[in-house]
């Protein structure tokens, strides 16, 4: 420890390092003999853990993966024409809740409050951004139930107003499995896998062959983002690989 800087302990950086030499701690044992509390105050609780740790004093725990793990799941779009009807934002939540619902599958995981939201554009005389949060009665990934909490926000919607996008941001996510509901509170469709089942038919059928409700009306709704100029994707889809014919 005093042959090695202190700079090969992990979380010392060069600013830190200099910052340290200008109290006299050059080395790993500088810093593991300084008294934690001044070093708290000359810095912060982060490096005088570091210092306790170099002691033997166990304080700074294993970090948790967090691999595949999400804090926050936002499913919003702009619109490519103005919805300017209550159904027309209807639509667009339902269509987002089964999204949302079907990601919170692939990941394992479920949401317990959802936060619900519109707005015209920032550019136009006509403003409007219509919003609510909604406490979920239990964690779920059920898209009926997930679509219902959207609805929420419809009594905000006025017609003839230009809304030029909407979405949702489930928070509070659990891992799937964790914190089940008593059975009276249980909901049939999410023990049926309905939004994986919804998911991979449109995986295989398109996003238009299959939905719930509102979300599930075919053709599919006009506002829905153009991607006629998109960008083939020939390294991950087959069947948007460059085909030539010599």
């Amino acid at each position: 420890m005093r042959r090695l800087p202190v700079s090969e302990v992990w979380g010392i950086a060069s600013r830190l390092e200099r910052r340290l030499s200008g109290y006299g701690v050059t080395s790993i044992w500088d810093l593991a003999t300084a008294d934690p509390v001044q070093v708290r105050k000359w810095f912060n609780v982060v490096v005088m853990r570091t210092a306790l740790e170099l002691r033997g004093v166990a304080c700074i725990g294993p970090e948790e993966d967090r691999t595949g793990k999400k804090d926050q799941l936002i499913v919003s779009r702009s619109f490519s024409e103005k919805v300017t009807t209550q159904d027309g934002i209807r639509q667009a939540l339902s269509i987002y809740a089964q999204q949302a619902a079907a990601r919170l599958v692939r990941h394992s995981q479920v949401a317990r409050r959802v936060d619900v939201f519109a707005g015209t554009s920032h550019w136009t005389e006509q403003k409007h951004y219509p919003s609510v949060r909604v406490q979920l009665p239990f964690p779920t990934a059920d898209p009926v139930e997930l679509t219902r909490a959207a609805h929420q926000l419809l009594p905000q919607i006025e017609d003839g107003t230009r809304y030029a996008r909407a979405g949702l941001m489930l928070t509070d996510l659990l891992p799937a499995g964790v914190h089940l509901p008593l059975e009276p509170f249980r909901r049939k469709h999410e023990d049926a896998g309905i939004a994986a089942l919804v998911d991979g038919v449109q995986k295989k059928a398109g996003k238009e062959a299959l939905g719930l409700g509102y979300g599930g009306f075919r053709p599919g709704p006009s506002w829905q983002m153009k991607r006629g100029m998109l960008t083939p994707r020939a390294t991950t889809h087959w069947d948007e690989l460059v085909r030539v014919r010599a």
